[in-house]
């Protein structure tokens, strides 16, 4: 890493956070750790963290509540979600909430690097935007209107008629590369590696799908029959607009 990357830890069990912060400060992270979640919260909107490895059960405030709260405050320092086995509910509200990705418990600390890597990546990365070609000026395009959908790049937000349409951080950064890309299929592996950062593993590809079945509940008028981002059967999806 070319910079010294700083994450926060919020984790109630002694033991791992030893280990993880042994860990991650061997390969280059700083490191602040907090086994509370109240204070975890507090730290977090509080401090300047390259990333966060939150836990979803926690003393006094919940992982899934501090992400919200986060997210609510226009902080979007990408989350790493630490669930138990067999916590599917807790995995798919936290991606709805915003968290970037998921971990169950137990994993193997090698696993939790190369995620963490992953987000920090796509973090760094500039706009996905159109480029120079694709808007009438050389300037980013800040705005891009659909039907009644108004998109803020510079702020990440959604508008549809004017009021704000709450958009979790990861189904936002998909319709930025989908919009980006407007006219043109976009496979499901292009948008794992340009979204998530994430080299095509087997069965991940599922998790691009359910997150534009999350997103055509958003903006589609129909999501069964969608208008805005449409399939593109074997392939992958187009978005029209």
């Amino acid at each position: 890493m070319s910079a010294k990357k700083n994450i926060l830890l919020v984790e109630d069990d002694t033991t791992l956070v030893f280990t993880l912060s042994d860990r991650l400060i061997s390969e280059g992270y700083g490191v602040e750790a907090v086994s509370d979640g109240e204070q975890g919260l507090k730290v977090a909107l509080q401090g300047q963290f390259d990333g966060i490895v939150l836990d979803v059960m926690l003393p006094t405030m919940n992982g899934l509540d501090i992400c919200r709260e986060l997210r609510k405050n226009n902080v979007f320092t990408p989350i790493l979600m630490l669930t138990a086995r067999g916590q599917v509910t807790d995995k798919v509200i936290g991606l709805k909430l915003g968290a970037d990705d998921y971990l169950t418990k137990p994993f193997d600390t090698i696993e939790l690097l190369a995620r963490i890597e992953a987000l920090l990546r796509r973090s760094e990365q500039t706009s996905i935007l159109p480029n120079t070609e694709q808007v009438k000026s050389s300037a980013v395009q800040e705005f891009y209107t659909f039907g009644d959908y108004t998109v803020d790049s510079r702020r990440m937000q959604l508008f549809h008629q004017g009021a704000v349409v709450e958009v979790p951080t990861r189904e936002f950064q998909l319709l930025q590369y989908l919009i980006a890309h407007r006219g043109a299929i976009v496979s499901r592996n292009e948008l794992l590696q340009a979204v998530w950062g994430y080299d095509a593993l087997p069965a991940a590809t599922r998790t691009v799908d359910t997150h534009i079945a999350w997103l055509r509940q958003r903006i589609e008028p129909n999501s069964k029959v969608p208008r805005y981002i449409q399939t593109v059967h074997g392939e992958g999806y187009k978005f029209i607009g």
